[in-house]
């Protein structure tokens, strides 16, 4: 076998050769390894840098141990330049026949694209300006023993990126920077909460009774005690227990599950952020997502105008998140979409001017506040793509928030709307205990079995004011990042099982 193909899979498949005939190609090197008493994979290699960090601090005549995957090989006969790497970057490296022991050398000639190896050696810089490490020594960690994607066209089947997100990772440096970004905005989150003197805690995952939204829960059967549990759909009813107990300030990044639909901006298993602060109210936690979004897009994208382009890469929209951020109130958004006299109206002209002026399918299980809602989902959130507080919505929407002292029938809340979707809700929560006892018995429409009673309960002990928010972490990433669909900024997104 010559050193063009030992080292170089992508001949192959150019020449018509078979995944299958790939995997058995792999196999005998893989033999061969072993033969030459060589552990295909490997043991425990000490790195003294990663090839990022390498190339970000470069100088030449340094001595180094880095480790990574083999993404391109260049055999020159007697030469031979590669590039290894992870997520975080990558780096080349050069191997000369004279400059490795004789095993070294046979052993590089069984090593593929996607093998992982490590390597010790010296730095320098090539003629065309490229940082490189010069091989002394080498090991090998990991026998890929299949193909990695194509290296000019990585992985551009949308469901292949998806299902098999390590083929997507290796292959597509613009996803791995998307989730290498996606964690540390989340690290910064938590600091953000850190420095303003919010604690982070962890309630529980598996509850007794679905609260804090208004969702289908997943349930489950716990065996040892007998008695049936959900996945939660939020942790609101946990963290305000917290407060009642006498924390003041509180935040959770969590993983919430509601049996609900998919679709480009939902995924049935997500991560979201809640926060309650004794004392605030809905204005005061505004003013708090607001300055984190900001901050957030400035830290990391140096810019409050974020573009968002479709597949092709084509600029479709670019979002202003310059402050201050519009505050309006939810009445007359409507109003404005749906007429002036929408509330003048009675719930069956309602529900006819929905059906045949706007076209919305109204379901006839649908209370009249739902069809309204209905209207402003369709008429002024899909179409709200600057950032938008919208304010004090019907009470019959949020159960769990403020009634406002001037008018009973609207909540003291913000819906704030970015790129035509809700990224955070804000409430001035509800602490007094006998009005979110009937609050929950209208929702449940009197089925008390479906009411939360020991939060009701704990309530009775005194909840301080407070303001909560609720921030969707995947959409936020899909926002900051333009991402266009939310599976591109969930590691695993949930798909259907392949036949």
């Amino acid at each position: 076998m010559t050193p063009d193909d030992s080292t170089s899979p992508d001949t192959q498949a150019e020449s018509g050769s078979s995944e299958a005939e790939l995997i058995a190609v792999r196999r005998e090197k893989l033999a061969k390894l072993r033969e030459l008493g060589v552990d295909p994979f490997g043991e425990r290699f000490e790195t003294d840098t990663s090839p990022a960090e390498l190339r970000d601090d470069f100088s030449d005549e340094r001595p180094v141990r880095i480790a990574g995957r083999l993404f391109t090989i260049r055999d020159m006969g007697k030469s031979i330049f590669f590039v290894i790497g992870d997520v975080h970057g990558r780096i080349q490296g050069y191997l000369n026949k004279k400059g490795v022991s004789e095993q070294d050398w046979e052993v590089w000639h069984l090593l593929d694209r996607g093998d992982w190896i490590g390597i010790e050696g010296t730095t320098f810089t090539t003629g065309k300006g490229e940082p490189t490490v010069k091989v002394e020594s080498l090991q090998v960690l990991s026998k890929s023993l299949r193909p990695m994607p194509d290296k000019w066209h990585g992985v551009a089947d949308r469901e292949i990126k998806y299902r098999k997100r390590h083929l997507d990772l290796m292959a597509n440096p613009a996803s791995a920077d998307l989730f290498v970004l996606r964690s540390r905005i989340l690290a910064e989150i938590r600091s953000f909460f850190h420095e303003r003197g919010f604690l982070e805690v962890e309630t529980p995952m598996l509850q007794d009774v679905a609260g804090g939204a208004a969702a289908r829960p997943f349930e489950t059967h716990h065996n040892a005690l007998n008695m049936p549990l959900t996945l939660r759909i939020a942790p609101e009813l946990y963290l305000k227990r917290l407060l009642v107990g006498g924390f003041p300030k509180v935040f959770e990044l969590n993983r919430n599950f509601r049996n609900e639909g998919i679709s480009r901006r939902h995924n049935p298993e997500f991560t979201m952020l809640e926060a309650y602060w004794a004392y605030a109210d809905f204005e005061k936690m505004a003013e708090l997502v607001e300055e984190l979004v900001c901050s957030l897009a400035e830290k990391f994208f140096g810019t409050l105008q974020i573009e968002h382009r479709n597949e092709e890469g084509e600029v479709i929209r670019t979002l202003d998140l310059s402050r201050p951020w519009k505050r309006r109130p939810y009445r007359d958004l409507v109003r404005e979409a749906a007429g002036e006299d929408w509330f003048e109206l009675d719930a069956d002209q309602r529900r006819t001017r929905a059906e045949q002026d706007f076209n919305l399918e109204i379901g006839a299980d649908l209370e009249d506040y739902e069809v309204t809602q209905q209207v402003f989902e369709k008429l002024v959130e899909e179409h709200t793509f600057d950032p938008c507080y919208v304010t004090h919505v019907d009470s019959k929407l949020i159960p769990l928030a403020k009634l406002n002292a001037e008018d009973p029938g609207v909540i003291d809340v913000y819906e704030l709307i970015i790129n035509g979707q809700e990224i955070s809700p804000g409430y001035s929560e509800l602490n007094d205990p006998d009005v979110q006892r009937a609050r929950f018995e209208e929702q449940s429409g009197g089925e008390t079995q479906e009411i939360d009673h020991d939060f009701v309960e704990t309530l009775e002990h005194g909840m301080p004011p407070a303001g909560g928010i609720g921030i969707g972490i995947d959409r936020l990433i899909m926002l900051l990042t333009g991402a266009p669909t939310i599976r591109d900024v969930i590691l695993f997104p949930q798909l259907k099982r392949k036949d």
